[in-house]
């Protein structure tokens, strides 16, 4: 994995120790959206959009790092796993691979709102059940405590990945998605070939 990609699981843990599922961090996120995962705070009136987040800010997390590293991980085809907030990184990858395949030349802001909402509310698959697509890298729940506080998290990480997406997808203005990122989707990585997110 590039070193860059080390940045959360250095500085995070720092501000709060992480809770583990699965061998899967349950990393702070800044995010509307309910679900156990620790809520860092808003974005300050000075940030106008997601775009503009040091990555050294108090209210950066995962998520970012996810969305702003993607494209340099589509052009590595092995990941170091250091720690449990890699495996929240491949996760996140692989949803956004999945995620951009949706993602039509021609579809506008609104159509792919209401695409990738479906597909963050879809029912997913869980770190041992015959559908997830990456058994090998993730511990199934010790119990079912465990696997309702991760399905939680998996949630909320999914349903702000996405408006987050949407906001670089479509941050020029034009009403078209970027030919840039519709470009890496044809083009997935290593993991994201192994299959999606969705149980079907």
């Amino acid at each position: 994995m590039p070193e860059d990609n080390q940045q959360i699981q250095t500085v995070l843990p720092l501000r709060l120790s992480p809770r583990h599922g699965c061998n899967f961090a349950l990393l702070p996120l800044r995010t509307r959206t309910r679900g156990p995962a620790y809520t860092l705070s808003p974005l300050p009136a000075s940030i106008t959009n997601d775009l503009d987040i040091d990555p050294d800010s108090e209210h950066y997390d995962i998520l970012d790092e996810t969305i702003t590293l993607f494209r340099a991980n589509t052009l590595f085809r092995n990941f170091e796993i250091k720690g449990p907030a890699d495996r929240v990184l491949i996760y996140g990858i692989l949803f956004i691979s999945d995620c951009l395949s949706r993602i039509k030349p021609s579809m506008s802001l609104r159509d792919s709102e209401k695409a990738l909402q479906t597909v963050a509310l879809d029912h997913f698959a869980l770190p041992g059940d015959p559908a997830f697509p990456l058994n090998a890298l993730y511990q199934p729940p010790r119990d079912r405590m465990e696997a309702e506080a991760l399905r939680g998290y998996i949630g909320q990480m999914r349903q702000e990945l996405v408006i987050r997406l949407l906001n670089r997808v479509y941050a020029d203005g034009s009403g078209k998605p970027s030919k840039v990122l519709s470009h890496i989707s044809s083009h997935p990585t290593t993991v994201a070939e192994q299959g999606t997110l969705t149980a079907s």
